[in-house]
């Protein structure tokens, strides 16, 4: 089916050139397993799960077949003083999959609003414990924490946030963790466990009484895949410590089997305060996050309000709503039944191999990954940016979905991917970026 500017023009896409694809569209239509199909017939292979959403592939019958039952059951109702069952019962299959001292969740609908809940669960945790004057946030450099005005604040992606000047003050951002000095690194690099110290700077600068919390991808995702050196996370949880600062992992990405365990906390042996979460909760096929918070979190704010009233002023008209968590129970059930998070530790040597294949290409500038996530980051061809969103274009027409951020292309394969779908990703690649 073919489609006119025309036709398109009232849609305004999001972190689109919209002028550009209303005149070249790149639509999908339809989605079974590991394959999509393109408006004119072509067959993409999904390298990106989606936008990291999909780990399950597309077009999975269980998923639909419980959330179109529930809404012939009971479509809606209210989740202020109200609830329904399904919400109970996603809770409680997160929190068993949440490291042991993090058993409490609250639904949201994306993980964009999953940044900005954590935010006010962080602001009204340190005023029930009297310590309100903690106002301060700590990120990073290249960091992405979604795009309400909290994660913007937080964001150290300069165009995320650069014509929105009206943001939270008080955030300050440590430097990122990519050196380029050390490149073409498999797992964890060995050297930059000092960056965490950029938190020791801020507590000796700013006091470290006066910093709320710490918000960090354990991995950063969306900006190419920067993985922590070793000793870096277990650093910052130290420095947290020591001043009575809450950490933050934003598991959006990395979250549900991604780096081969349930989170990445467990992944890095790491147990932060507070976990967001989204993406990979529904498979995609229902709009979904969540915060996971640990006990003495929910039990400080609850237990400070007066009986009977209203304990954390916030929520969604759509949290938890009964078909989403429809699909989230399902998607629980199925990563368990088949063993996915295994599946996806399993297949990582060989997905992460097929990856470093690619470094002989005279374009290639870096290649990073963990578990079933990596990315390649082309060297720049004029502006910034330019390369990649190329690459990204050539890809999707070449047969392949892999999502771009600038110049660095990043790989999320679906858990049910096989050795032969992997090769057929990594040749689309390189036929790709051999013609660039």
């Amino acid at each position: 089916m073919q489609y006119q500017a025309n036709d398109l023009e009232q849609h305004w896409l999001p972190f689109t050139a919209n002028r550009e694809f209303k005149n070249d569209p790149r639509l999908i239509v339809g989605g079974e397993g590991l394959y999509m199909k393109d408006h004119k017939g072509g067959t993409v292979i999904d390298g990106s799960s989606g936008l990291f959403c999909c780990p399950l592939g597309h077009g999975r019958k269980e998923i639909a077949e419980a959330v179109y039952q529930q809404l012939l059951e009971n479509d809606y109702a209210s989740p202020f003083m109200l609830s329904t069952p399904g919400t109970f019962e996603l809770a409680n299959r997160v929190a068993r999959i949440t490291p042991d001292s993090i058993n409490h969740v609250f639904f949201v609908n994306s993980g964009s609003e999953s940044v900005d809940t954590a935010l006010k669960m962080v602001m009204a945790y340190h005023r029930a414990r009297g310590e309100g004057h903690r106002t301060r946030f700590v990120s990073r450099e290249r960091a992405y924490h979604g795009v309400n005005i909290g994660g913007i604040s937080l964001s150290g992606m300069v165009k995320n946030r650069e014509t929105f000047s009206s943001v939270m003050p008080n955030v300050v951002t440590m430097r990122h963790t990519w050196n380029p000095d050390e490149t073409f690194v498999r797992g964890q690099p060995e050297h930059g466990v000092e960056l965490a110290d950029d938190l020791t700077r801020f507590c000796e600068t700013y006091g470290g009484t006066t910093i709320a919390a710490v918000f960090v991808e354990p991995i950063a995702g969306s900006t190419g895949v920067l993985v922590p050196p070793k000793g870096y996370l277990e650093r910052l949880r130290e420095i947290c410590d020591e001043h009575g600062i809450l950490l933050v992992f934003d598991e959006v990405i990395c979250g549900f089997g991604r780096l081969g365990y349930a989170f990445a906390s467990d992944a890095f042996g790491v147990t932060p305060d507070i976990m967001t979460m989204a993406k990979a909760l529904t498979n995609g096929a229902q709009p979904m996050g969540a915060v996971a918070v640990g006990d003495h979190i929910y039990k400080t704010i609850t237990e400070a309000a007066p009986e009977n009233a209203i304990e954390f002023f916030h929520g969604y008209t759509y949290s938890g709503h009964p078909a989403a968590c429809a699909a989230g129970i399902t998607v629980q059930k199925i990563y368990e039944k088949e063993n996915l998070f295994e599946k996806s530790a399993a297949m990582s040597d060989y997905f992460l191999d097929g990856l470093f294949s690619l470094r002989d290409l005279d374009c290639i500038k870096d290649i990073r990954g963990f578990g079933m996530m990596g990315a390649l980051e082309l060297k720049a061809k004029g502006a910034p940016g330019l390369r990649g969103t190329q690459a990204q274009k050539d890809c999707f027409w070449n047969g392949l979905h892999v999502k771009f951020t600038g110049d660095a292309g990043i790989f999320a394969p679906p858990f049910i991917s096989e050795k032969e779908h992997i090769d057929e990703m990594m040749d689309k690649m390189r036929k790709t970026l051999e013609s660039l």
